[in-house]
């Protein structure tokens, strides 16, 4: 017998944790994805017993061309029905450009954007055949200003096209029962910055620019339930969201470095 599903990735920490509990908190039965085994099966067990939810993992490393077969694979033999995929994980690579190699940077590519364009693929299908079906892209503030020189050169711009993906699933599908949510947090106090090397530059960035996961992961799927095509979080994340896209560029660097921590020194 199938079940429904939302399928969760990078779900062990942050946004995506808190993504999953949310789900969950709505009776949404969760499948679970990420590296590491004993957090995953942690959080299965607690997402079960407090929400009374259906609850299993898969782990994962979205870095090896391998990964989204392998989460398909596991969905498809234990006929778990994905009705919600949520495309959360990722990090930065916090150095320039010409330190890091090739591979470094094929990796980083991958999860961020080779890896979501492969998941949904995979899943669109069977939501196109019970003719509904959320996407979420989990996305970035990034997304709307120009590529920093510090936190990794290609992390905006992946984000950006992460973007266009979500708007182009949204051009073919929505008329058929399947939306796509771009969800674009600001500083968002997580794991992610400790983990990518700058939590230095977190640190400076002033307080009422931060909000934290749990807030953001609720707005979040609120934006998912009601298919909505771009959301960001916060009066002032929107109000910068719009000066990106109608200033100037170097006026936009100047404003975001006095407010990011570096991000363009």
């Amino acid at each position: 017998m199938s079940t429904k599903y939302a399928l969760v990735t990078g779900a062990t920490a942050g946004i995506g944790l808190d993504i999953a509990k949310e789900l969950a908190s709505q009776g949404k039965n969760i499948i679970l994805t990420a590296r590491r085994e004993d957090r995953l099966r942690e959080i299965s067990i607690l997402l079960k017993d407090e929400f009374k939810v259906e609850c299993d993992y898969v782990v994962a490393d979205l870095a090896q061309f391998s990964a989204p077969d392998k989460i398909y694979n596991f969905c498809l033999e234990n006929n778990y029905i994905v009705e919600i995929l949520v495309n959360n994980a990722g990090y930065s690579i916090n150095k320039k450009f010409h330190e890091t190699s090739e591979d470094e940077e094929e990796k980083f590519l991958r999860v961020l954007g080779i890896a979501v364009i492969a998941l949904t693929k995979k899943f669109v299908p069977s939501m196109l055949e019970h003719r509904h079906g959320k996407i979420m892209m989990v996305s970035s503030l990034a997304s709307f200003a120009p590529p920093s020189s510090g936190w990794g050169a290609l992390y905006g711009p992946v984000k950006t096209f992460v973007n266009r993906f979500g708007d182009a699933i949204n051009i073919n599908y929505r008329s058929q029962g399947i939306t796509a949510t771009n969800v674009c947090p600001g500083f968002t106090v997580t794991e992610f910055h400790t983990a990518s090397g700058m939590q230095d530059a977190m640190d400076k960035v002033p307080a009422f620019m931060k909000k934290d996961s749990k807030t953001v992961a609720i707005g979040a799927v609120q934006a998912l339930m009601k298919g909505r095509s771009v959301w960001v979080p916060g009066i002032l994340n929107k109000l910068l969201a719009f000066l990106c896209n109608i200033l100037p560029t170097s006026i936009v660097i100047k404003m975001s470095s006095s407010l990011a921590g570096g991000r363009y020194e």
